[in-house]
């Protein structure tokens, strides 16, 4: 036992590391209540450690965890395959098949991580095309998941809640092992492989370095843009490939990401690529050497987040912000935030934003079939809940800060780093680069 000097109160290091995994244990059972035991002040040197402590305990609680984990890693080319069994509360009678393998020797700081996601082809044809295009494309020394989508159906998709489910244990695994590098995660996919990695790369953007759907091509809506700010972003369909707007809505894609990378030089990095002369096949192979290039920022000083819902799920949190209430009521209209750090000045703007399709595409002998182009409209939120996360790659923790939300001042003061912020900030994102030692709340009804 002994006495913290900066908040003056006994703090026993192995009974709060104990209670810290206990509630991890819950929190991975599906009790998602914030931590609120034992907790102390930190000093700033301290951070590092007290970061290092609670990752540990996270992984021990994920250990013990009784879960379908990720197989034991062998070269792709052995075809080394395992399953996991989807909850029946979102997904009766879902199976879904994986192929997982390492190419070349693992780096010092871990393999690249490649997803990807098949078409809608037979399953099992596409499922092997996946360990085929896994094990060609000049992506090594990488790491590899190529799952088989568990079931078929009309309008049966790779962003669905099981899928999502899945993609949410291969992130939380795939970052604890230390096979992986957590800034080098990529997400893409070919057809319908291809929107579901165009819906993933911008909900999922925060855990990506990059993303690559090919002969696709999603409504913006879908797959909100401004998502991607700080996620690499690559879309490659043929010229020609009209089926379902594939060739118009890569174009609409590309258009969007080429006016935020003028007005935001360096923030969206992208190669958006309409092919010649081809329709809904293309050449594959030059996806991965282009993503691989690109390594995820966890702290990026500049987010924007348009929170939307897929197949009924929102996102708990963005980069360094999480969400306590939502701004917008239901999905009528979504709330975006838009968080800029400059030295120890923070600007948070929260917006409600809505959506009017201005473009249709005849689909089905249905005149207003798919929803093509839309234009935006944004209000300033009245109310909702958001924590800023902050760490020293962020912001001096030695100074004042201060924080203005939507143009009034929030805060100002200075802010100490807790352990319950670590601990929720691990329990939040899953990341050992997101293990946020201090907070600010806000609640926009008061301001």
């Amino acid at each position: 036992m002994f006495v913290c000097s900066i908040c003056k109160t006994e703090s026993r290091p192995a009974a709060a590391t104990t209670e810290i995994e206990t509630f991890f244990a819950d929190y991975l059972s599906g009790k998602e209540t914030p931590y609120t035991g034992r907790n102390h002040r930190i000093r700033v040197r301290d951070i590092a450690k007290e970061q290092a402590r609670v990752w540990e305990a996270w992984k021990r609680a994920n250990l013990n965890f009784d879960e379908e984990t990720l197989i034991a890693t062998r070269p792709i080319e052995e075809g080394n395959a395992g399953k996991w069994h989807l909850p029946e509360s979102l997904e009766p009678n879902a199976i879904m098949n994986y192929y997982w393998g390492s190419k070349g020797d693992k780096p010092d700081g871990g393999y690249s991580l490649f997803l990807y996601l098949h078409g809608s082809g037979p399953p099992d044809q596409e499922w092997s095309n996946g360990l085929r295009f896994a094990q060609t494309f000049d992506d090594a020394p990488s790491i590899y998941f190529v799952p088989q989508i568990p079931n078929m159906g009309s309008w049966y998709r790779w962003y669905q809640r099981s899928k999502q489910f899945a993609w949410e244990r291969l992130l939380r695994l795939a970052m604890l092992g230390g096979e992986v590098d957590p800034n080098r995660i990529y997400f893409f996919g070919i057809s319908e492989g291809g929107y579901g990695s165009q819906r993933l790369a911008s909900f999922y953007a925060d855990y990506l370095a990059g993303a690559g759907p090919m002969a696709a091509g999603e409504p913006l809506k879908n797959a909100p843009v401004e998502n991607c700010r700080n996620t690499a972003f690559s879309l490659l369909t043929g010229a020609n490939d009209t089926g379902f707007g594939r060739n118009v809505l890569t174009e609409y894609t590309r258009e969007a990401f080429g006016r935020l990378a003028a007005q935001y030089p360096g923030s969206f990095i992208h190669h958006i690529e309409l092919i010649p002369g081809r329709g809904h096949g293309i050449d594959y192979t030059t996806m991965t050497p282009w993503l691989k290039q690109h390594v995820r920022n966890p702290y990026p000083k500049h987010v924007s987040w348009e929170n939307f819902e897929m197949d009924g799920r929102y996102r708990k949190g963005f980069h360094n912000l999480a969400v306590g209430q939502r701004s917008n009521d239901d999905t009528s209209s979504r709330t975006y935030y838009e968080l800029i750090i400059d030295g120890n000045d923070i600007s948070l703007t929260v917006d409600l934003v809505k959506y009017e399709t201005t473009e249709w595409l005849p689909f089905g002998g249905v005149e207003r079939g798919i929803e093509m182009k839309f234009s935006r409209s944004r209000t300033p939120a009245m109310k909702g809940k958001v924590t800023i996360y902050l760490c020293p790659e962020l912001i001096d923790l030695n100074k004042r800060i201060t924080v203005t939300v939507n143009g009034k001042r929030a805060f100002s003061g200075r802010v100490r780093p807790e352990l319950r912020h670590i601990v929720n900030s691990c329990a939040t994102f899953f990341d050992p680069a997101r293990l946020y030692p201090a907070a600010i709340e806000v609640d926009l009804e008061t301001l």
